[in-house]
């Protein structure tokens, strides 16, 4: 009775943040890949950048609110679908979505302001500049800022491969975890 009433999906929060971030990173590698193929400063370009940086920047804040939700509300257990070392890999490849979600765009920051360009959020604010201007250093944070990029793309598809596997082949409770309308107990996709 009592495991019954164990929460198998995640905090409502939790499930908001998740969506809310996948939609923003697709966009933001969207918007940062089409502005790597014009050339600087040209055509639609520094529009693309703009948004592209004041996303990746709350990108940056919402990956902080999202460790710290949670840090204090925790996550549903997996329950008898997953054996250790599959439980093992996901919390792994979680962590790892985690840092490079907070890496991507501090490369990103460091990037603009040692290139000597303000980040400003939609217009309404710049971001302080802790960075000073410095040409290797931005060049430095730029190659990093594509290998990570890089490295988010191949870990989202991953994520994605894991969710469909147990959605469509495993029909376990695991892609219920994350799903929106899952706010309930126990079960699987029935």
């Amino acid at each position: 009775m009592a495991a019954e009433a164990t929460p198998r999906s995640y905090d409502l929060t939790l499930r908001t943040l998740h969506w809310l971030m996948a939609a923003l990173v697709l966009l933001v590698i969207a918007l940062g890949a089409a502005a790597a193929l014009l050339p600087a400063g040209v055509g639609a370009r520094p529009a693309l950048l703009f948004v592209h940086k004041s996303l990746g920047m709350t990108a940056l804040v919402l990956v902080v609110l999202r460790v710290g939700c949670r840090l204090a509300v925790g996550a549903p257990p997996y329950g008898d679908t997953l054996g250790a070392l599959m439980q093992a890999a996901a919390r792994g490849e979680q962590a790892a979505l985690y840092a490079l979600m907070a890496a991507l765009p501090v490369t990103g920051y460091v990037t603009s302001t040692a290139g000597g360009h303000e980040v400003s959020w939609f217009g309404l604010f710049a971001w302080p500049a802790v960075v000073a201007p410095d040409k290797a250093l931005a060049s430095r944070a730029a190659e990093a800022h594509l290998v990570l990029a890089w490295a988010v793309g191949a870990l989202v598809a991953l994520h994605l491969a894991a969710a469909a596997w147990h959605y469509w082949v495993k029909r376990d409770d695991i892609f219920a975890r994350m799903w929106p309308s899952a706010a309930r107990t126990g079960g699987g996709r029935g």
